[in-house]
């Protein structure tokens, strides 16, 4: 047996927790040494082996040295009381500035012992600095949180940082006629650096859109991340005119006109090997321009049907049309549902050497090898419709219409899926049904739809539960009914899971899954179309095959623990 030190030759918050049964005594001792040795905290390393819960540590470091405790969960960092610590003994302690009384500063620490730090912040700051006891898996969350939050911000940029200079970025020097705006101000290594920062910061969260708005005492940054729009800084108003500029430059727009919305695109290049593009679009507000970037990863296109998050039966129906060497696929949903991914998936499987692919967007979202790609440009007289007479010319395999807005499209398009092509394009309606009736009202002949178009996919995004922190909840039976289950269902034991939040995820959900409508134009559809049959006659015909809905296709990814009610309410209808 190994020889082991007396109690008493322990003491503080370690002896707190063997009093407490927290953990034994000999694995107190083990765990100390092995700290030790691994030069990490000791809080730290009991968390991370699991050797004690960060809520057990917390609790008796509050019970022992008399320190108050907070739950970090329902604090929100000030920016301004984080930047009263230098950034470096932030990272080093991980400790979090909470409150500023005075000349008092309240600092949330895991181990109120750690007089070194407290120390070195009392020095640096001037303040008597007061410990809280906080959990150490949240003070971890929040201090990584406040940190990246502090540097995106102007103040937060070290003028070392050599990558945020020299990131490389496609730009246009433009010539400038500006009073308001000079060179300097726009090439201003602040100004160079919040931008890049910002896009960095945006390609790392994986987020979809990023939004300057300035309004008139205000300048907010926002991301939209998982479909869902969240402020990320609040840089000074004086630096609206500056950023826009910069932005403008990048995407080789005209910086000294801001009467008018303009259409501009940046590439970020990564590696040798990745880029990230930016579709760039500024509008002029009541106090300045709104500059939206939306990132068009291209690597989006490479993820396999598998990953979009279609079923068995929806992908093969998917595939089969693909394979199929002439025919209309359409996909259709709201702005931002995943549409052009759908599509990009299903070119990037056809991209072949003996296959000729071209396609006509508004604009090109995502470039890829292989695939003749054209930007149509209504002012030079390139619409969508031209684009597709010069694709008919041109001996084409397959053609992508990146949107069917008019009849003269749509007439194009489905001459070319009923001559041998297989055509690809998207339409804005509800779902899959609607699609077929939006085409009639546009004035297509019915027939010429019927003998056309063999698939459509009706499509949302809706975000996807974390994993880690998902936890089931129990919903009363007839609530479940209420919301579309069957009651073979919920006698079966139907589990829902709902969203909880922690250190890894976005308020409870990580990432986003499709939800789909995927319809194959059966004899019997077509038939229904050729009589002049509406939407609903249409949707009764699909559900008679076995076709699920939007609905039904969101309640089967509730019922494997994939999202929650709350987010199949919000992008799908009952």
């Amino acid at each position: 047996m190994a020889a082991t030190a007396p109690q008493s030759a322990i003491s503080g918050l370690p002896r707190r927790l063997i009093q407490d049964g927290v953990i034994t005594e000999d694995a107190m001792l083990d765990a100390a040494d092995a700290a030790k040795d691994e030069k990490v905290d000791l809080v730290a390393h009991l968390v991370a082996k699991g050797l004690a819960s960060a809520k057990q540590i917390a609790i008796a470091a509050s019970h022992e040295f008399g320190v108050p405790l907070l739950d970090l969960d329902a604090f929100e960092p000030d920016l301004e009381i984080v930047r009263s610590v230098n950034e470096k003994l932030l990272t080093k302690h991980r400790v979090l500035p909470l409150v500023l009384r005075g000349k008092r500063l309240y600092v949330g620490v895991s181990d109120p012992t750690d007089l070194t730090a407290i120390d070195e912040i009392k020095f640096q700051t001037g303040f008597r600095v007061e410990p809280v006891v906080v959990e150490q898996d949240k003070l971890e969350a929040q201090v990584s949180r406040a940190i990246e939050a502090v540097d995106t911000t102007m103040s937060g940029f070290d003028d070392d940082d050599f990558d945020l200079d020299n990131l490389e970025v496609s730009g246009g020097d433009e010539e400038l006629d500006n009073d308001d705006v000079s060179t300097a101000d726009i090439d201003s290594a602040p100004v160079v650096r919040f931008v890049n920062k910002v896009m960095l910061d945006a390609i790392k969260r994986g987020a979809s859109d990023i939004h300057f708005e300035p309004y008139e005492k205000i300048y907010r940054v926002r991301l939209r991340q998982d479909g869902v729009l969240s402020e990320i800084a609040r840089p000074p108003v004086a630096l609206a005119i500056k950023v826009a500029a910069r932005l403008k430059v990048m995407a080789r727009l005209d910086i000294a006109e801001r009467r008018i919305p303009q259409d501009g695109r940046i590439k970020m290049r990564l590696s040798k090997n990745r880029a990230i593009d930016f579709r760039v679009n500024t509008c002029p507000t009541l106090f300045g321009e709104k500059v939206v970037m939306r990132l068009l990863d291209p690597s989006s296109a490479q993820l396999g049907i598998e990953a979009l998050g279609y079923d068995d039966v929806q992908r093969t129906a998917y595939e089969e049309q693909l394979a199929k060497p002439y025919g209309m696929i359409l996909v259709t949903g709201p702005t931002g549902s995943g549409k052009t991914v759908s599509l990009y998936t299903g070119l990037n499987i056809l991209n072949t050497a003996d296959r000729n692919i071209s396609t006509a967007e508004d604009p090109s979202e995502i470039n890829l090898q292989g695939i003749n790609q054209v930007n149509v440009n209504p002012k030079v007289g390139l619409t969508f419709a031209s684009a597709l007479k010069a694709f008919l010319r041109q001996d084409p395999d397959v053609i992508m219409v990146g949107e069917i807005r008019d009849l003269e499209t749509a007439e194009i398009a489905i001459k070319a899926a009923q001559t041998g092509h297989l055509v690809l394009s998207t339409l804005h309606t509800n779902d899959a049904p609607k699609t077929l009736t939006r085409l009639i009202d546009m004035g297509v002949k019915p027939y010429a739809i019927a003998t056309s178009v063999s698939l459509i996919i009706a499509q949302r995004l809706a975000r996807r539960l974390c994993n880690n922190c998902k936890e089931p909840i129990d919903v009363p039976a007839e609530a479940l009914l209420k919301e579309g289950f069957s009651q073979e269902e919920i006698d079966n034991g139907l589990t829902i899971f709902h969203p909880v939040g922690c250190n890894q995820c976005t308020g409870g959900y990580k990432g986003r899954l499709g939800i789909f409508q995927v319809m194959p134009v059966s004899e019997t559809t077509g038939r229904i179309i050729m009589e002049g049959g509406n939407a609903i006659q249409i949707a009764d015909q699909a559900k008679k095959e076995g076709i699920a809905d939007l609905r039904a296709s969101a309640l089967n990814k509730v019922k494997d623990g994939l999202t929650s009610l709350e987010e199949i309410n919000r992008v799908t209808i009952d």
